[in-house]
C-alpha cells in the first residue's frame, strides 16, 4: 500500500467510527440480504459481532504502517474463522459488503480513491486471513 492509501483509509475510517454501531447494522444487514448462506456463521449476538467487528477494522486500520506486527493476529483470524466453517469464496463477499457500507456511511467522501484504497486493505486482510486458515489445515 502506499502511503497515501494508508491516509485515505485512516482518514475515511476516523469518518466511520462515530456511527459504528450503525455501520455495523449496515454491513451485517447487506450482508445477511445478499449473502444470505454465510448467516449460518453467526450464531451470537449480533450486537456483540458487530463490536468486534468494528475493533478489527479499526486495529487493522491503525496498524497499516506496519503490516508485520498485523500477520500472526490476522492469520490467527482466519484460521478461528475456518473453525466457523468460512470459505475462501466467502472473503469476497465480507468484502463487497464492506464496500457498500463505506459507500453508505461516507457518501460523497467515499471517491474512487476512497474506494481503491479500501479495496487494497481488504485485499490484503483477506488473503492474510485466507493463508492463515489455509496453515490451518
Amino acid at each position: 500500500m502506499t502511503p497515501e492509501q494508508i491516509t485515505l483509509v485512516q482518514e475515511s475510517w476516523a469518518k466511520v467510527v462515530p456511527i459504528k454501531e450503525t455501520a455495523a447494522e449496515l454491513f451485517y444487514g447487506r450482508l445477511f440480504a445478499e449473502y444470505p448462506e454465510v448467516k449460518p456463521y453467526f450464531k451470537g449476538d449480533m450486537t456483540e459481532q458487530g463490536k468486534l467487528l468494528m475493533q478489527m477494522i479499526s486495529t487493522a486500520v491503525n496498524g497499516l504502517e506496519n503490516l508485520d506486527a498485523l500477520l500472526e493476529p490476522v492469520k490467527a483470524l482466519g484460521s478461528r474463522h475456518k473453525d466457523y466453517g468460512v470459505k475462501q469464496a466467502d472473503y469476497d463477499k465480507v468484502g463487497a459488503s464492506l464496500l457498500w457500507t463505506l459507500e453508505q456511511g461516507l457518501k460523497e467522501d467515499f471517491t474512487e480513491e476512497v474506494k481503491a484504497a479500501w479495496t487494497e486493505t481488504y485485499t490484503i486482510v483477506a488473503d492474510v486471513m485466507i493463508g492463515g486458515a489455509e496453515y490451518a489445515n
